[in-house]
């Protein structure tokens, strides 16, 4: 990422403006002085706009990668950039549901843009009785099952899932404890397989 000289950027504040009155027909001090605003354009422009840098929404495209750095979003430069500034605006909100079946399906839909599903409790067991017999041992996989988003009611073909990036997210979000399968399906599970 680097601010540079834009071509024709015209500083707002001329230095050969603010200098004494002596100067200001000096042709030298002038000329002199418009260089300088050429190098300070970018500057200035860039100190004007500096709210907007913080706004993944307003954020220029080469600044979007490290502004997700600073918020410990994911960031995907394959990924359009509209879906990427998406993912960036969400990153923290997606940190209190660190861990959690939510967090895990809204971190596939913001990062990967794809949909998912998760059965299985990542062997969790409780009893609501107190002092009583503990439950039988629950079964510690989960299936994540994702596919293709659905746009205008339709799946969008055109958008392949990524099963590899799948798996490497899942992996990366899932409790150490848990073994995590990934299922990538053509479409929505029906009901049948979401029993399963």
């Amino acid at each position: 990422m680097s601010r540079a000289a834009v071509p024709g950027l015209p500083s707002r504040h001329p230095i050969g403006e603010q200098l004494p009155a002596l100067y200001a027909d000096d042709d030298f001090a002038q000329r002199f002085t418009a260089g300088l605003d050429t190098v300070l354009a970018p500057v200035f422009s860039t100190l004007d706009n500096l709210p907007s840098y913080f706004d993944p929404r307003l954020a220029p495209a080469d600044f979007l990668a490290w502004l997700a750095t600073w918020v410990g979003g994911a960031d995907d430069p394959r990924r359009p950039p509209a879906l990427r500034r998406e993912a960036v605006a969400g990153a923290v909100e997606l940190h209190r549901w660190s861990g959690t079946r939510r967090g895990l399906v809204e971190a596939l839909r913001l990062v990967l843009g794809v949909s998912a599903d998760i059965t299985g409790d990542g062997g969790a067991a409780w009893s609501s009785t107190a002092g009583g017999a503990l439950p039988p041992a629950p079964a510690d996989e989960l299936v994540v099952r994702v596919w293709p988003r659905r746009h205008g009611g339709a799946v969008d073909a055109a958008h392949e899932v990524d099963a590899d990036r799948v798996r490497e997210l899942v992996q990366s979000l899932c409790p150490v404890h848990t073994i995590c399968r990934v299922e990538v399906l053509p479409g929505p599970p029906t009901s049948e397989e979401g029993r399963q």
